[in-house]
This record gives structure tokens, sequence and C-alpha cells, in this order.
């Protein structure tokens, strides 16, 4: 014999609205329930048992209530019994704003998981800034986890509106439960929110909630103190009794020696000195819409919004000059600097030795050591948290040169020291780093007039540069990118081919790829960060066009695993010469 197992969708609706008739008409109702208010509920115990725990218990042939004709639940108001009653007989729940509390009341204390379930959906998807702070208050009263995520997470997100003067919600936020407010103050993404507004808004709460100094402690050692500006850090240290516990005290006294540190601040990086920003975001440092005439404005770019903001200014109008971060800090080395008039008319260019760095914590631009030579055209790579520059054009008093010594950074010092020399001196060669071992390419050497295919490398800690196998092309101006385990070169300045190629460091060989359709040159290179790691950015930069340099409004992107190319967006103008990198940067346009 067959047999089929088949389902009704329609059966267990028609016994809900047949139980319901029998509530509303009094039918065969066995149990009287009683709420704190005095209202009565007639109900029927089968029905009330299989729908709450509380009642499943509280029904069992050993207790007293399991024929008593009348039950008293004092703890519960009138309006949340009521609601919850009807929930069991039709599946539908009333929610407000001012019945939420009453009917959570209730379902949590007869334990109807389904109530509390749409409790928790009906704070998640109504959150607003007028209600968050509430909301998170009652999912942390009633321990609604998914509920009580949802409205920390809005508030952290939404944290900039509520401290805006005048217009913010600080009442609110000053009632909001400690653990709520902890994991707020442990959000790695606060956009728009300085963290000197992030310690005021906790120092204003404790002075509301009296706390013992463990409690105090806990919520204080989630501010990242080095990122409060100097001043204002002593000041507050200074008049508020909650930063003078001892361990809050050695906290605020370590930023306060980071902030003294000057050049080996990015090697000092905590979590106290971290952004709070998850997503990094393209710099385009340098550059302009003409050649030899760079702008000193630099934009950020979000891989996500497609968005480009103005971030700073350069501290002068430099080309042909390199970039590189390190403890998520720029530093801007070298270059030509171009000076303008009133009427932005180039008056001169001079080859600089200048090192600047940016720290987006605060905004600010500092100068730091000089380089031993004045470079343009060079290279610059970052190996073990060390600064390499490599070779260039280089200026000694009105002497112009090719520069064939490389020199690297120590910052714990703030001074610059020569390293292994190059076989012979280029400029305009590129460079990377593949497991700590510097590589360049191409580039013009010494005087002469045409570009080089040649490839030199240096070990870690190596004494010497060692020859590898030659590019099949020619390059100069070019760039270089490592994704996974291979080197990447790019276009070039005068090249006869648009063809890019990878090198592969064990078996030492070069691999011609799919080329550009169009030339290009003066780019700006970026590499995406994860997910996205195996693409490359190309940004802007120029091409020829019946017979003339013109600059290109547009951003590429490179796919190393389908060798593809594709247009990311339009640039907001034509530009070439910059130079990029990826960096967190806090969204300053929302602040």
């Amino acid at each position: 014999m067959n047999y089929f197992l088949v389902l009704s969708k329609t059966h267990g609706g028609s016994v809900l609205s047949r139980y319901q008739r029998l509530r509303l008409e009094g039918r065969l109702c066995d149990v009287v329930l009683v709420a704190g208010g005095g209202s009565r509920f007639p109900a029927h115990r089968s029905l009330l048992a299989s729908s709450s725990d509380y009642f499943w218990s509280l029904f069992q042939e050993h207790t007293h209530e399991f024929q008593a004709p009348t039950v008293h639940l004092p703890q519960l108001s009138d309006v949340g019994l009521s609601h919850i009653l009807d929930f069991i007989y039709s599946s539908w729940l009333f929610l407000s704003p001012t019945t939420l509390e009453k009917v959570l009341e209730a379902a949590c204390y007869l334990q109807v998981t389904g109530a509390i379930q749409l409790c928790s959906s009906y704070i998640a998807d109504n959150l607003s800034p007028d209600n968050c702070c509430f909301f998170a208050n009652v999912a942390a009263r009633y321990g609604i986890a998914d509920a009580l995520s949802a409205a920390n997470s809005f508030i952290a997100q939404r944290m900039r509106e509520f401290l805006k003067p005048g217009d913010g919600d600080w009442d609110g936020l000053l009632q909001l439960n400690g653990d709520s407010l902890q994991m707020v103050l442990r959000a790695e993404e606060i956009p728009g929110v300085q963290e000197q507004a992030l310690l005021t808004l906790l120092l204003d709460w404790l002075d509301h909630h009296k706390l013992s100094s463990l409690r105090s402690n806990l919520l204080l050692s989630n501010i990242r103190f080095a990122l409060v500006p100097l001043e204002e850090l002593s000041q507050l240290c200074a008049s508020r009794p909650a930063l003078q516990t001892p361990f809050i005290k050695s906290l605020v006294l370590k930023a306060l020696e980071y902030h003294r540190q000057g050049p080996r601040k990015p090697l000092l990086q905590t979590t106290h000195s971290t952004l709070r920003t998850q997503r990094a975001k393209v710099l385009l440092v340098g550059g302009g819409p003409e050649a030899d005439r760079p702008e000193r404005e630099v934009l950020t770019f979000d891989l996500h919004s497609k968005k480009f903001c103005p971030l700073t200014l350069l501290p002068c109008r430099v080309q042909h000059h390199c970039i590189c971060t390190l403890g998520n800090f720029l530093f801007v080395l070298g270059g030509e600097v171009v000076e303008v008039d009133e009427s932005e008319k180039v008056i001169g260019r001079v080859v600089t030795d200048q090192v600047w760095r940016y720290d987006p914590r605060f905004q600010h631009w500092e100068e730091l050591a000089q380089m031993g030579e004045k470079r343009a055209s060079f290279s610059c790579c970052l190996v073990d948290g060390v600064m390499h520059v490599i070779g260039g054009r280089g200026a000694r008093g009105a002497e112009d040169l090719v520069l064939d010594i490389v020199e690297v950074y120590d910052m714990d010092v703030d001074c610059w020291r020569r390293a292994p020399d190059l076989p012979l001196s280029m400029h305009g060669q590129a460079c990377s780093t593949h497991g700590g071992t510097i590589y360049i390419s191409g580039g013009i050497h010494g005087n002469q007039a045409e570009s080089s295919r040649e490839v030199y490398s240096m070990e870690p800690c190596g004494s010497q540069w060692e020859k590898r196998a030659p590019m099949s092309i020619a390059r100069y101006g070019h760039q270089m990118a490592v994704v996974g385990d291979r080197i990447y070169t790019f276009l070039g300045m005068y090249e006869p081919f648009c063809d890019i190629e990878c090198y592969n460091p064990l078996q030492d060989e070069w691999t011609r790829l799919r080329p550009l359709l169009n030339d290009r040159f003066c780019y700006g290179l970026a590499l995406m960060p994860p997910p996205n790691e195996a693409q490359v950015l190309l940004i802007g930069g120029r091409k020829w066009r019946d017979a003339q340099e013109v600059a290109t409004a547009n951003m590429l992107v490179y796919d190393t695993e389908s060798d593809s190319w594709r247009e990311v967006c339009k640039l907001p103008k034509p530009l070439s010469g910059t130079r990029c990198t990826l960096m967190h940067i806090p969204d300053l346009a929302e602040t």
C-alpha cells in the first residue's frame, strides 16, 4: 500500500479562530485570569498551556492552580495581559511605543516566546533617532539580545545626530542604560563623531549615574584617549574626578605620552589611537587637470559610495613626488615644488628634499627630517615598517644630476641614513616589495635617453642589488603593484605598447597580459582592499589625442584573476600626476 502525508495550511488558523469565538462567547472557558489592575479575562487552560511555558508549568496536576477557577497575576498590567491573550488566541500582536513595555512584561513573565520574538522584530524594524535610546533601554531591561544589538548599532551609526548642538537628543543619551553605552563605545564605526565628544558624553553620563569605580573604569576604558587632542585631554584630566582613578589615569598618561612622541607615532599604534572607521578610502594626493601645474588638494574616494570628497591641502604644490602610509599616517616625500604667482602662472620649479606627514586623526600636517638628497621622479617603498627612497633626479646647488643613492628613514630618531647604493644611477623607475625583498624596474639609467627593461632586487638586510630577468618592454614613469604572489607592472610614458606584465619572483620570469585599449601615463595606482584585493585601480592620467597630451577623467580597475579591465566611475575633473594609497579616514564631510 502507498501512504501519503499531507498538510493543511488552514487547520491551525481555523482552530485558533474557533478558540477565539469560544472566548468571546464565554463558552467552555475553564479559568479566569485576573490582572494587576483588576480586569478579568476568561480563558481556556488547554490553549494557555499550549502557548505559554508559564501556564504549562502552572496547570500541572500537582499544582494548586490545576483546577482553580481563578488565577491572579498581580505583576501584570491589564493592557499587557490583554494583548498577550489576544496574541495567544489570534497570532496577532498589537504594539506601539506606549504599550511595548507592558506587552513585553507580560510576554516575558508568561514565557510566550512567539510574542517576545515579535516585540524584538518590532524594535529592530522601527528604530528612529527619537526612540532608539528608549528601545535600547527596554530591550536591555527584558534581555532581548537581537533587539538590543540592533538598537546599539543604530545609536552608534547615528551618534552624530544625537550630539549635534541644539538638535541632538542629549537627554536621551544621558538616560541610556550602561550596557548599551558600553557597546556603543566599543563600536569600530561611529561616523562623523570625534573622540572628545564621546568622552564628554560619557563623563556627563557618569555624573548622572553614580557607579562604582570598577564599573566607571570599565566604561571609560572604551574611550580612545590618544584620539583626544592634547590640550583637551589635559584639561579634562585635571577637572573630572572620573579620570583620576589609578587605572584610568594610567591610560590618560599613556595617551599624553603618545602625543609627545612626534616622529615615532606611526610605530606606536594601539586600539587607543586607531580611528573609529572600518572602511579604507583611496587618497588622491597631488596632481591636477594640467601637466606641470599640480594642485594642493587631497581627495578621498569611497569605494562603496563611489563619491569623492576633499580631505586637506598639501603644504605646497608638488609633482613627481612619492607617498606612502604607515600606522595610518600619510607621508609625502620629495618631488618638484611648483611655484605660481597670484594669477596662477608658473614662475618656478625646484626639486625638494622635504618630507611631510599627515595625521588624519587631527587633520594635521607636520614636517619631518629632510632627506639627505633632493629627489624627484624617484621611488619609495616600505620594508618591515622602514621607508626606503631610491634614485631619482636630484639637485645639488645649481647642478642637476641622476642619483644612485638609497636612503632609509629611522623614525626612532627622525633622521635619514644611507643604504646600499644602486648599481647605477636612475630615475623614473618603479618599485614594489614582495616578501620583504625590494624590486625596481625600468626607468632611465644614467645619462641615457632611452628607458630600460632591467629589473633589480635587494633582499632584506642585503648589502647589494642583484639583477633579475628583464621586462619584455622598456618602461619609464610606470608603476608596479604586488597582488598575491605576483608583481604586476603597468603602463609608463612614451611606450609604443599598452601591455602590462606580471613577474613570478620564484621562477624569475615575466608574462605578458591583456593590454589596456588606450595608452595612459602619469596616472595614480592603488590596490583594492579586501574582499577585492585581486583588483588594482588606475586613476586618471594623461594620454595622447590628436598629437597632444590630454588629462583623463575616469577611473579603471584591472582584475588580476580575469585579466580584464573595466571603468569604475568618472572623476570630478581630469586628473594627472596624482599619487594614490589606501587609508582609513574619518567621514570629515559630516563633522
